[in-house]
């Protein structure tokens, strides 16, 4: 293909905003992808950051099919919220036995801007949800997404300099006390994840760019006094943050949106837990050791 030749989807393809974002439709995630047509996903993917496919019925097992294709899906160390028969399935939900709203949130950690599977040696690549119930529009419950390619381009160079050589000490443990602290991890939990230290400023393995990675995991800087690291990384996380940089989801019942973990940071935001019922299941596929 020349150069100048632009590619042409074999989908229907909507950019969702100037700079993060794109919806496909006319793709069934629920029936077999030809290589192809995979390879076509995978591109606008690494192009896009985020991919938001419409309203569609997506068995579990479908889901994490789809998610084989992309690598080796996780089975997340919180066994308490495996789903379906399928150990790489996480689901996080609101609703009691009888499909009622409980008033608790299942994880309040997601409200934080982070990355999944930072707090492990081998981190998150594709992040895969689908939405079964969400609360009614207008009522919360949305998924933010923040390009962290643009986070690290927008830095100044005293900054880009300062950070260059650094490592951040990633700990599911201590985000997970600090924001959910009412359901810590058990010892067995903690034991089978320690502690994991990354680069704040990683290089895609695919795209060759830079990007910064940090998030709500990161605990503390190697080197630094910790109260000076978590300074930091506090100041480092809010600077990563760029209104025109973020894809903001207000979400339809069963959609599916799979987002790039390596350049990408998300968050949820709150909503209702005792009026709205808000399920997702999701499955996240392992990468590689940051570099």
């Amino acid at each position: 293909m020349n150069a100048n030749t632009e590619f042409r989807w074999p989908f229907a393809l909507r950019p969702l905003t100037p700079k993060l974002g794109a919806e496909i439709s006319g793709v069934n995630l629920a029936e077999d992808l030809s290589e192809d047509l995979f390879r076509a996903i995978y591109r606008a993917w690494l192009r896009y950051q985020v991919l938001l496919f419409p309203p569609l019925d997506l068995p579990p097992g479908s889901q994490v099919e789809f998610a084989r294709r992309f690598g080796e899906v996780q089975v997340h160390v919180m066994n308490q919220y495996h789903a379906d028969g399928y150990p790489e399935l996480y689901r996080l939900s609101n609703l009691d036995a009888h499909g009622r709203p409980n008033g608790k949130h299942p994880d309040k950690g997601t409200l934080a801007w982070h990355t999944d599977g930072s707090w492990q040696r081998v981190t998150g690549q594709a992040t895969i949800i689908y939405g079964e119930v969400m609360p009614d529009r207008g009522a919360g419950g949305e998924t933010h997404f923040c390009d962290m390619y643009g986070a690290y381009e927008r830095l100044g160079a005293q900054w880009k300099a300062r950070i260059a050589n650094m490592r951040a000490v990633h700990n599911l443990d201590f985000s997970r006390t600090r924001r959910h602290g009412e359901d810590p991890m058990t010892e067995e939990q903690r034991l089978a994840k320690p502690p994991v230290d990354h680069p704040v400023v990683r290089t895609h393995p695919e795209t060759g760019r830079k990007c910064l990675y940090l998030g709500d995991h990161a605990e503390y800087i190697v080197g630094m006094p910790y109260d000076e690291g978590r300074a930091l990384i506090e100041e480092l996380n809010a600077l990563a943050i760029h209104q025109d940089l973020t894809y903001e989801h207000r979400w339809t019942t069963r959609e599916l949106i799979v987002w790039d973990n390596r350049c990408v940071l998300h968050r949820a935001t709150s909503y209702d837990a005792t009026t709205q019922g808000r399920v997702i299941r999701r499955c996240t596929v392992l990468g590689e050791v940051p570099s």
